[in-house]
């Protein structure tokens, strides 16, 4: 059963996008729950996405792509 990695919606306040700017794992590696998986910027502020399980990661937003709360960016299967 995969799980997906969503933007949370309490990262940060107001509801301005987000854009991808890095991935520490390639699509296809095998990622473990808490790892650091992903950075996002709003307003000049980066925000870390974390693993929410253990398995092989897919990466559904590329860096650069604009996400906004509640979006899947990848999932863990």
């Amino acid at each position: 059963m995969a799980t997906d990695i969503v933007i949370a919606d309490d990262m940060w306040d107001g509801d301005e996008q987000a854009v991808v700017t890095n991935w520490f794992a390639s699509d296809g590696a095998a990622v473990a729950k808490d790892m650091l998986l992903a950075e996002i910027m709003v307003a000049k502020i980066q925000y870390e996405v974390r693993a929410p399980a253990d398995g092989v990661l897919t990466i559904a937003s590329k860096v650069d792509d604009v996400v906004s709360k509640g979006d899947v960016i990848g999932r863990i299967g």
